[in-house]
């Protein structure tokens, strides 16, 4: 499959200084992917002509912070890279490119993209598909011994100064980039903005500010959601890999999501590694595509 065929790359001033490296193509009913760390959009790039095909308008950005994208000056609380930031992107995003209401997929750090989107902007987003996630305030409140040497990412990279100074030493090395296999996994194309954006210590940093505001500003957005009672209320789709640990670390993710949501539409295993996306696009495409014609 040629890479992202019949495609535009643009890139899009959302507001507040942050213009978005944005690829989107297609006809039909919009839906917005936004993939994971460490990833850019092109993650989506073997899932994304799916869709099209599936009669979608597909939209894939660069969050905030990550690829091409603008990197925000950090501020004292990170806010400025937080999951409430970014999702006002997407909400604006859509907008600008005429979509006034879409549906949005989110993979890892992107689902908590997501996840914030639905409940911030509740009358634009007409169905929510999670991947390879529960909430923050969820996972923060499960954390134990086996989560957090499983997941000891999340709290080695809010740490000051020290994470940046690991990876920036030899990311490629950090995250396995030269890895046997990793080329063709990724796809040749994917595999190189990937390796593009872990070599900019401007990314790097603006990564690790996304996990530095998981820990505090993410963590009380949902916090303060569940205190008042709010829950996402379009269809919503939970879909996890079936090699990766999160029913391992949290049990069934159906049951947790079903306290965030009104309209929890089912979901769960893809055959796959983590990034399901790279690894099973046509289940993935396939199970998208059925949710998003409900």
């Amino acid at each position: 499959m040629t890479f992202f065929a019949g495609f535009e790359e643009s890139r899009v001033d959302v507001g507040g200084g942050v213009v978005l490296r944005v690829r989107s193509g297609g006809e039909g009913p919009p839906v917005v992917l936004l993939h994971g760390h460490p990833r850019t959009h092109t993650t989506w790039h073997r899932v994304a002509p799916l869709l099209v095909a599936a009669g979608h308008t597909v939209v894939c950005p660069d969050l905030r912070g990550y690829g091409r994208s603008s990197k925000p000056e950090p501020a004292p609380d990170h806010s400025p890279h937080s999951k409430r930031a970014m999702a006002a992107d997407v909400a604006a995003l859509m907008q600008r490119l005429g979509h006034p209401s879409f549906a949005v997929v989110g993979h890892d750090r992107g689902s908590y993209v997501a996840m914030r989107t639905a409940m911030d902007h509740p009358g634009v987003v007409t169905h929510l598909a999670v991947l390879d996630s529960i909430p923050v305030a969820e996972a923060l409140a499960r954390t134990d011994a086996r989560f957090a040497a499983a997941w000891w990412h999340w709290f080695f990279f809010a740490q000051p100064d020290k994470p940046e100074r690991a990876i920036l030493a030899d990311p490629a090395a950090w995250y396995g980039a030269h890895a046997p296999g990793k080329v063709e996994a990724l796809g040749a194309e994917n595999h190189a903005d990937y390796v593009a954006a872990i070599s900019d210590p401007d990314t790097v940093r603006a990564m690790l500010e996304d996990y530095r505001a998981g820990l505090g500003v993410d963590r009380a957005a949902d916090e303060a959601d569940r205190a008042a009672g709010r829950r996402i209320g379009c269809p919503t789709l939970v879909l996890w890999s079936s090699r990766d640990d999160l029913e391992e670390l949290f049990g069934d993710p159906l049951a947790i999501w079903a306290d965030w949501t009104t309209d929890l539409r089912g979901g769960g295993p893809i055959d796959s590694g983590h990034h399901m996306a790279e690894d099973a696009p046509e289940e993935l495409a396939a199970e998208l595509g059925r949710f998003l014609a409900m």
